[in-house]
Order: C-alpha cells, then sequence, then structure tokens
C-alpha cells in the first residue's frame, strides 16, 4: 500500500466521518426544537436585533438563583 492508496482511503473515512456527524447536528437541532427545549430562531434574530438595550435571548439561571438568595 502506497501513500497515494492511504491518503485516498484517509480521505474516504473523514468525509464519511464529517457527513455522520453534520447530520447527527441537524437532526440533534431538530429534535431539541420540536420538543420545545430551545427555540433557535430566536439565536438567528441576534444579529437582526444587535442593541445595547434588546432583551436577552434567554435568562441566566445563575444570575436568577444569586438575586433569589
Amino acid at each position: 500500500m502506497d501513500w497515494g492508496e492511504f491518503s485516498a482511503y484517509g480521505y474516504f473515512f473523514l468525509t464519511a466521518l464529517m457527513v455522520f456527524l453534520l447530520y447527527g447536528y441537524i437532526i440533534h437541532l431538530y429534535r431539541s426544537e420540536k420538543t420545545g427545549k430551545r427555540d433557535y430562531e430566536k439565536y438567528g434574530n441576534i444579529a437582526l436585533d444587535d442593541d445595547i438595550t434588546s432583551e436577552p435571548v434567554e435568562k441566566n439561571e445563575k444570575r436568577k438563583t444569586e438575586e433569589e438568595a
């Protein structure tokens, strides 16, 4: 096995791995949005509504518990 053949196999497996990870990430985004865990469209609006007085996308739970204590 020469380096060219080894490189071709490596390229194929790396491409297959990247496709698998991409589809897994897309499925993760779809499921978490469908179950109501996160609304990713809110994050997409950050670029459009980027002002210092804008509402945060989501509340910081850590800061909320510190204020209650």
